[in-house]
């Protein structure tokens, strides 16, 4: 098992580029569909607002950090679930949420919210928790891992993409819900063709090690989605906030975990395989619980 933490993704510099300008579209195709307005409704609900930071950027990462203590995976593999848990809500967040018949325009809301604040979380929560346990802090150390350097690049692929989005909708709304309609697919489908050809390159490395993070990515995700649920619960949201938060926190963005890894740490082994199970498998879990509350909802109505 010590071997993983010394193994490698190998990702040329060329594919990194294209990755992090495939980010940057999804998350430009993500913001075509925000308006000022979604942020002034939020704005009059500031409790709702306030749970869904809370569950993603404060109790997530907090009961990752309790989940590693108690099972004690190897570092790569726990600076992998701190990376997941750091990051924002992912893109496809949305469509599931639309799926579930929750809230959809929470959703797209808090999207943008958590994608401002994770410019900032993100790298903090990562450090903080990385360099709180033992074995990840001497992984941080031996990178020698910039903070600055991190910030700045989730402001160029997260910050900037976000603006001009929400500007673009704001001076030309027709304009910016045909774009949203070819981009978002068009982003997502780059974004995931990238991603398979750089496992695709290490598949070796991936059947070999992936039953390690199998069912700690698998353990990880049900308890993110049920945290969620749970806050909303504990708070009194209505049901259909409550499966939203429910996808906002098991849904990561998963795809800036994995460019982060790429960039700072080389691909570490565990991170990497880590961090790609989890956008595999969180497809799957979020697209089953999505059909099972939309079946749900369809029966209620139906009686």
């Amino acid at each position: 098992m010590q071997e993983l933490d010394d193994v490698k993704i190998n990702f040329d510099s060329n594919g990194l580029w294209v990755l992090n300008v495939a980010l940057a579209i999804v998350m430009f195709g993500v913001a075509l569909g925000i308006t000022v307005n979604d942020f002034k409704i939020l704005f009059k609900q500031p409790k709702i607002v306030l749970v869904g930071l809370l569950s993603q950027f404060v109790l997530l990462p907090l009961l990752t950090f309790g989940v590693i203590m108690l099972i004690k995976p190897q570092p790569s593999i726990a600076l992998g679930m701190m990376m997941i848990a750091a990051c924002p809500g992912g893109n496809i967040s949305n469509f599931m949420t639309h799926l579930a018949k929750g809230n959809t325009a929470l959703s797209v809301s808090l999207t943008a919210f958590a994608t401002i604040f994770a410019m900032f979380m993100t790298p903090f929560n990562f450090q903080f928790y990385g360099s709180l346990y033992e074995p990840t802090s001497e992984i941080l150390k031996s990178v020698e891992l910039n903070p600055f350097e991190l910030v700045k690049l989730v402001l160029l692929i997260l910050g900037i993409p976000l603006v001009l989005g929400i500007l673009l909708r704001r001076q030309n709304d027709k304009l910016a819900v045909k774009l949203a309609k070819i981009l978002r697919p068009f982003s997502i489908f780059i974004f995931a063709g990238i991603v398979v050809i750089a496992f695709t390159n290490n598949l070796d490395v991936f059947n070999k090690y992936v039953h390690h993070v199998l069912l700690i990515g698998i353990g990880h995700n049900i308890l993110a989605i049920l945290l969620g649920f749970m806050v909303a619960k504990l708070f009194m949201l209505s049901f259909k906030d409550q499966k939203t938060l429910a996808i906002e926190t098991g849904i990561q963005n998963s795809g800036l975990g994995l460019l982060l890894i790429f960039t700072f740490f080389n691909g570490l082994g565990g991170m990497a395989i880590l961090a790609a199970f989890w956008g595999i498998w969180h497809i799957v879990s979020g697209l089953i619980l999505a059909f099972y509350w939309s079946n749900k909802s369809a029966k209620t109505n139906t009686q």
